[in-house]
């Protein structure tokens, strides 16, 4: 049974950081490319990050330069630190995999705000 469970959300001044975990349990952790995505409000849900069972990464666009991904493979651990933080990345932030189908962890929320 594929298991994701986000955690190390929380609130966040502008310009603060945060990192975020998914821990990863069901499959060879070590194989699978993994994503973040985010979904904020009135939103669709729309990818962040991804990281290659290789360690390849692509980025997008919009948080280019303040967010990183990253995995340990030893953790069985994807993560996403996030930087300079804007009120914009407020969102619910989801962890991904495809294994045959689509798993979602149940997201961690994420709030930046004054």
């Amino acid at each position: 049974q594929v298991q994701l469970v986000e955690s190390g959300g929380g609130v966040v001044q502008p310009g603060g950081s945060l990192r975020l975990s998914c821990a990863v349990s069901g499959i060879i952790f070590s194989l699978n490319n993994m994503d973040w995505y985010r979904q904020r409000p009135g939103w669709q849900r729309e990818l962040v990050a991804s990281i290659t069972n290789s360690g390849g990464t692509n980025t997008a666009d919009f948080v280019k330069g303040r967010f990183t991904i990253s995995r340990d493979n030893a953790k069985n651990t994807v993560y996403l630190q996030m930087n300079s933080l804007k009120p914009e990345d407020t969102a619910v932030y989801y962890c991904h995999v495809v294994r045959r189908r689509e798993y979602w962890g149940p997201g961690t929320q994420v709030t930046v705000s004054s």
